[in-house]
């Protein structure tokens, strides 16, 4: 109900607004809609009728008016589309431009995505970081304990993290990692930051 509530009243303010640009002449340029023959035809009749020609008006007139409602229509789309690739924009330079490391792993542990930090952790360019293991990043004896938090992640709702020592390409000091489960499928979101600089592996 309140959804056909809105809409109506969306119909409305855009009808209005439609006549108030043809009243003040400032109607937006047509984009190619056309007026079918049959409605001219019609229109042609009715105007040709003294008896109907009040109608002929006001049906053209309506034309008009619905003609300016889809050039209004389209010009909100279009500045949707604006607003929404603006916006996608500028989460995908806070992703990439982020100090920590992200990625999403699959369910076996590979890297389907991350980040421009998530690759210079791991020493690789970001197009070759899909396919390679997270466990890349830790030692091995670290291993079981990022395992765990990956099968805790994909099981339960929440972030839960763990500490995890560095090995290969991030060195040898210690991570803190952060996993919650992907509200897009199966995967998880992994945030990985080097503790290294805190001096402390307790943070």
């Amino acid at each position: 109900m309140t959804t056909t509530t809105d809409e109506t009243r969306t119909h409305m303010e855009l009808r209005q607004d439609a006549e108030v640009k043809l009243q003040a002449g400032i109607a937006p340029g047509t984009r190619d809609w056309t007026i079918g023959t049959a409605a001219l035809t019609l229109l042609h009749s009715l105007a040709s009728n003294p008896a109907t020609a009040g109608d002929a008006l006001k049906l053209l007139h309506e034309l008009q008016v619905h003609q300016v409602e889809l050039d209004l229509q389209h010009e909100h789309m279009e500045d949707d589309r604006r607003e929404l690739e603006q916006l996608a924009d500028h989460y995908a330079e806070l992703y990439d431009s982020a100090p920590a490391a992200y990625f999403t792993v699959d369910g076996a542990g590979r890297i389907i995505e991350g980040n421009l930090a998530g690759a210079c952790m791991l020493g690789v360019e970001r197009d070759d970081l899909v396919g390679r293991s997270i466990d890349s990043l830790i030692a091995p004896a670290s291993g079981p304990a990022l395992r765990a938090l990956l099968a805790l992640a994909r099981s339960s709702s929440g972030r839960h993290s763990c500490r995890a020592q560095a090995g290969g390409p991030a060195g040898s000091g210690w991570l803190k990692v952060v996993a919650s489960a992907s509200p897009r499928g199966p995967s998880c979101l992994v945030l990985v930051i080097d503790l290294t600089d805190a001096n402390t592996p307790d943070l």
